[in-house]
């Protein structure tokens, strides 16, 4: 996703309102987000669908990564014989396949 500009991306709900498809049609070729105001505040993001999954995947990695912080910083982790030992358990429960 290219950097705000706030001279072209920042659009007034009236003027999307008038021309959606011309903004939607902006959007997915330049790769570049709107920002729709209302009453001269932001109220909401037009994005591509390709940049709405790149941020949603990038989100779920790092709340990910915060996760694996967490469990190492709280001594929640396997060395490899005691993962092993766990994934053939949850196996045989059938909770991994």
């Amino acid at each position: 996703m290219k950097e705000i500009s706030v001279s072209n991306d920042i659009v007034p709900l009236g003027e999307f309102k008038a021309e959606p498809s011309k903004w939607l049609r902006s959007v997915q070729q330049s790769g570049q987000a709107a920002i729709i105001t209302q009453n001269g505040k932001p109220a909401g993001v037009l994005l591509s669908p390709k940049d709405f999954d790149e941020l949603r995947h990038s989100r779920l990695f790092l709340d990910s990564l915060k996760r694996g912080i967490a469990d190492a910083s709280a001594d929640r982790v396997f060395d490899t014989p005691q993962l092993q030992q766990e994934l053939e358990k949850r196996r045989r429960k059938g909770t991994v396949s």
